[in-house]
């Protein structure tokens, strides 16, 4: 039956606790037509990390659109010329299949994908998946009740910029596309295409009795010094039983990654949504140089905002609930196109405010390419400032440090701490030369909460980004040894920092946005970011201040926010808000989607990939502050969860049934203090450490020294 509609068979779906895969699936009943300028938001989507592949049917055509987190047009240069770029494009052209009615399947346990088409009494099945360990996708063919006729192109967006090459040699179509004139990078992807089980790749009779697999070979110049011949190679060597082995590992790769953690709840969509999340990020972050940009999979050569890594949250807003999931692969990336930018956030600093440090337009792009510089549509207002675009905020740089203080917070790996050293002390020192000491605290001056808010006093998402790198600035200083000296002056800065701005709504108060400048922002929830991600509010935080939080809560209601969602849930389950409304809020926001998980109406790609697992490890593990709290969930539900990571470098697992936490275990990485609140008010605690029985303690807050990669168990007496 033919349908437009769109929907998600959640309520079928069951999950195992603690599976090694998710049992969950996608399903479309009519697949989107792309056009050259679409995005992929709704589309059925596969990747590795590297190389990733979205579908489109169209008239009588399924088309597949192949592209690599590393293939870009790189230029520092704001013309909408430079980005992530689309590789290329498979078309099948099915005879007789116009406007057949499509179904289109997708397994979150490995991503893999068929599509049935019907037609009359004609049927074609299409099962394709892309290999998690090797940029290689496999694409089968089956007829079902008589024969298809089938026209295959391999072919790339028509682009004048763009350097295309195509060609067969022996059974192997080939295609390669380059950006080499104009760029301050040169790149170039290649793909090799081999049809199997037939006499030809170009057109094919596709008989019941003889099903035909295409295996195609995607790779670029970053990863080989001559991707074409790396691909043809690498089709020529395929086999039966290579591609049994390729299967195999990939299957594996999935495994693992899907038991690095685990959660289970009563509530399956919010379970399904939960996984589609860590799927997207699977599928699309792994390149450790070049991270996903802001739509996470390419199929047009002029994607909105360049495809580009904006840095007023939209570029790490994907990332937030990766490291807490215990999917430290997929963080990693993040902080390439950070750390590469440094010398031209350094020359901003100095250029534009005459300081030390390091100053970041809002829009760049990989190995210190900015895409944003110059912008022609901006150059007579003062948005742009020395050629870069600013928008009259200083805080892109600081926001960049978050997902590394979580990372390092989380996993206090002392090489990773050296690796962001440089980073941090760049933003560091930008804020103490920029911060004004007047009347016993230090002030911001001129530095716009919203993109061209205008000259703000103290904005409360700057005031809470400087404290996290101060205090982050700290904890790297101490446990790698450096800068001894001026910790002194960090303490003094955080000790000194104005406060937080506050107003009265409707008889509460509630933060201001800024002292002076912007008060309120009816459309997005600026105003609640100094709690999350910037993680400087938590439950240990002053009575007032939580007060103050919720009722800021209360007043902005930004649930359903296309900018804010992402920070807005967590902040509201870091100050302790209702968490029955947290619940129905995240539930209602679980089923405003695309069946590949993106969110209804947004614009802004994979951003909200982390909304629902991210808020959803909170509520059932918080740790910010380093202090554990489990179970945060309404009352009445039953929930169990395995290998959270949490501040302090701990992994942790427990269980709530009926009312009652038990098999609360806690891995200890490198041997921390933990502090824990106890699950069991009121009653005494035991330790039992790797097995063995230790001390008892007692009180509402437990907190005892580890070993490292010690094993940790609490029971009740």
């Amino acid at each position: 039956m033919k349908t437009l509609s769109v929907v998600i068979f959640a309520q079928f779906l069951t999950f195992a606790v603690f599976a090694q895969s998710p049992a969950y699936k996608n399903t479309w009943l009519k697949a989107p037509a792309r056009t050259p300028s679409d995005v992929a938001i709704d589309a059925p989507l596969m990747g590795n990390g590297d190389l990733t592949m979205s579908m489109g049917y169209k008239g009588n055509r399924l088309s597949f659109y192949l592209a690599k987190n590393d293939f870009w047009r790189l230029r520092s240069k704001a013309d909408g010329l430079s980005g992530p770029r689309l590789a290329g494009v498979l078309n099948l052209n099915i005879e007789g299949f116009e406007e057949a009615d499509f179904r289109a399947e997708q397994l979150l346990s490995n991503g893999t994908t068929t599509c049935l088409l019907k037609k009359g009494d004609q049927q074609l099945r299409i099962k394709s998946w892309v290999s998690a360990t090797n940029n290689l996708i496999f694409i089968e063919l089956k007829a079902v009740n008589k024969a298809v006729k089938i026209s295959v192109g391999l072919t790339a967006a028509e682009n004048s910029m763009a350097k295309l090459k195509t060609g067969r040699s022996g059974e192997i179509d080939w295609l390669s596309r380059a950006f080499v004139d104009s760029v301050d990078i040169a790149t170039t992807v290649a793909i090799a295409l081999k049809t199997e089980n037939s006499s030809s790749s170009r057109t094919m009779i596709l008989s019941p009795e003889k099903p035909i697999r295409m295996v195609m070979a995607v790779q670029s110049n970053f990863k080989s010094k001559d991707p074409l011949k790396s691909v043809r190679n690498q089709i020529k060597t395929l086999n039966a039983t290579s591609v049994v082995n390729i299967e195999a590992k990939h299957n594996n790769w999935w495994k693992e990654y899907w038991d690095k953690s685990s959660i289970s709840l009563q509530d399956t969509v919010l379970m399904k949504a939960y996984y589609q999340g860590l799927y997207t990020m699977a599928a699309c972050s792994r390149d450790q140089k070049f991270p996903p940009g802001i739509f996470g999979w390419t199929s047009t050569d002029s994607p909105n905002w360049n495809g580009d890594y904006h840095l007023n949250y939209n570029f790490q807003a994907p990332f937030y609930g990766l490291v807490s999931a215990n999917r430290l692969q997929q963080a990693k990336p993040h902080d390439a196109p950070l750390l590469d930018f440094m010398p031209r956030g350094e020359w901003y600093a100095k250029n534009v405010n005459d300081s030390r440090g390091i100053l970041y337009p809002v829009g760049i792009g990989p190995l210190g390419i900015e895409v944003t510089k110059d912008f022609s549509q901006h150059m007579n207002g003062q948005d742009v400032e020395k050629g870069g675009l600013f928008f009259g905020q200083r805080s892109n740089a600081a926001y960049g440090l978050l997902n590394m203080a979580q990372y390092w917070r989380s996993t206090y790996d002392e090489d990773y701490g050296k690796k962001i050293y440089p980073y941090a002390i760049g933003v560091v020192n930008f804020w103490e030369d920029y911060l004004k000491f007047e009347n016993g605290r230090y002030v911001i001056y001129g530095d716009a909460i919203h993109e061209g808010s205008g000259k703000d006093k103290n904005p409360v998402l700057s005031i809470g980004l400087i404290r996290n790198a101060f205090n982050l600035m700290l904890d790297l200083s101490n446990s790698l040894n450096r800068d001894a000296a001026r910790k002194e002056k960090w303490q003094h800065i955080l000790d000194h920092l104005s406060d937080f701005s506050t107003q009265r709504r409707e008889g509460k108060k509630v933060f201001r946005y800024t002292e002076a400048g912007i008060d309120w922002w009816p459309g997005n929830g600026l105003g609640i970011q100094q709690i999350y991600p910037a993680s400087v509010i938590t439950l240990d935080s002053k009575a007032e201040e939580l007060l103050v939080s919720r009722n800021t809560i209360e007043a902005m209601q930004r649930w359903h926010d296309s900018n804010t969602s992402n920070s807005f849930f967590m902040a509201a389950i870091r100050v302790g808000y209702d968490p029955a409304v947290i619940s129905r809020e995240l539930h209602k926001y679980a089923l405003k989607t695309y069946p590949n998980g993106f969110q209804l109406n947004n614009p802004h790609g994979i951003e909200n990939s982390c909304t629902v697992q991210n808020a959803l490890n909170e509520m059932l593990c918080m740790s910010a502050g380093n202090v554990i709290r489990l179970f945060n969930i309404p009352k009445g539900q039953n929930a169990s969860f395995k290998n959270i990571r949490t501040w302090g470098a701990f992994l942790v697992s427990a269980r709530l049934e009926n009312g009652l936490i038990s098999e609360v275990k806690i891995n200890s990485e490198k041997g921390k203090p933990c502090t824990l609140i106890n699950p069991w008010p009121d009653q005494q605690v035991i330790l039992i450490r790797n097995g063995k029985k230790a001390e008892t303690l007692s009180g509402n807050r437990l907190s005892f020294n580890t070993s490292k990669e010690e094993n940790i168990e609490l029971k009740t007496r």
